[in-house]
């Protein structure tokens, strides 16, 4: 695996984007966009950044870094959101395994999506996604860290069971319940899914309205798993409402044509400043739920963490480029 890793190191950030813009249209439907989103809540930019820190905890405040940033902490657990998650540990153990790499990049990630496919006897384009997140993983935690996390799926054995027609079948159906089920004139009623693992994490929201704003309506406790939440105002995170703290940034795994269209001024603006990755298209991946209406029913993932490093993050980068020596990253002990 160090000489994996050490291959690893050689890629730029631009390399790892093209390297998923080249797998993206193979990876299976399912996990297209939630193998996008999990780059996006991960991107290599701000890991660098820290690794290369000669004090990450000070930068960390700097870029205003809040939540469960480290993914070091969550190796097994930061991609639950992907179907290929359940098939993590063969994926992982293909990572871990001593073979000859490819060269390209690409070439990398589909060798490792077709050495677990053997183990699991599932297709390849099962496991591209998560082959790619599982080396952008290693890239960005190092040969020791990665190696000790177990490999746990963190599935309930109801979830596990699910094919992915299923869950496609489910993300389909909820529009149509709340299509014929739920209209009431003009306060049409739709479904907002944040956990689609879990059978009750949903709350209602009304036909145009802002998706953190309907989250309010679940009054369930989700500050003790997550200290960043307001007691009693739902499972998003939020502080100002008004696009300007970026807490309630999320990403959508179905559902993304049914919210508004992103308005250039502020959202679009206000996420590069925060740093996140956002798309050109009007109805992006990303989004910011106190800005996002809904015209339909959705399935979103609520990141760990959030920050404001967009307009610093490049200032630092310049300044550890000038300083470093070979490529920053977690070091490989022998």
């Amino acid at each position: 695996m160090k000489d994996l890793y050490a291959r690893l190191c050689r890629f730029e950030p631009a390399d790892w984007e093209r390297a998923l813009e080249a797998i993206a249209p193979h990876i299976l439907h399912i996990d297209r966009n939630a193998t996008r989103i999990w780059f996006a809540f991960w991107p290599l930019d701000l890991s660098l950044a820290l690794a290369s820190s000669d004090d990450p905890q000070a930068l960390s405040r700097k870029l205003g870094l809040m939540g469960r940033w480290r993914l070091s902490e969550q190796i097994d657990e930061s991609h639950r959101f992907l179907y290929a998650h359940r098939y993590w540990p063969q994926v992982k153990n293909a990572i871990a395994s001593d073979r000859e790499w490819p060269t390209e990049l690409p070439a990398i990630v589909e060798a490792v999506a077709d050495a677990a496919a053997r183990i699991t006897r599932t297709d390849r384009e099962m496991l591209l996604g998560m082959a790619a997140v599982g080396l952008m993983t290693l890239r960005q935690t190092g040969v020791e860290v990665f190696a000790s996390a177990p490999g746990t799926v963190h599935l309930s054995p109801a979830a596990i069971r699910l094919s992915p027609h299923q869950v496609l079948r489910r993300r389909a159906k909820r529009d149509r319940q709340a299509l014929f089920g739920f209209v009431r004139g003009p306060a049409r009623r739709w479904r907002v899914t944040f956990d689609e693992s879990e059978p009750h994490a949903t709350f209602p929201v009304i036909q145009g309205q802002e998706i953190a704003t309907a989250a309010q309506t679940d009054k369930r406790d989700y500050r003790s798993r997550d200290p960043r939440c307001t007691p009693g105002e739902g499972p998003i995170p939020v502080e100002c409402r008004a696009a300007s703290c970026g807490t309630c940034w999320v990403g959508v795994l179905a559902g993304a044509e049914r919210l508004s269209p992103v308005v250039d001024r502020d959202e679009r603006t206000r996420m590069k400043v925060f740093g996140y990755s956002v798309a050109d298209e009007p109805t992006p991946l990303i989004r910011l739920a106190c800005q996002a209406r809904a015209q339909g029913s959705v399935s979103i993932v609520i990141p760990p963490w959030n920050g404001m490093f967009g307009g610093k993050l490049g200032a630092v980068r310049t300044e550890s480029e000038a300083t470093a020596v070979g490529p920053p990253g977690p070091p490989v002990r022998e």
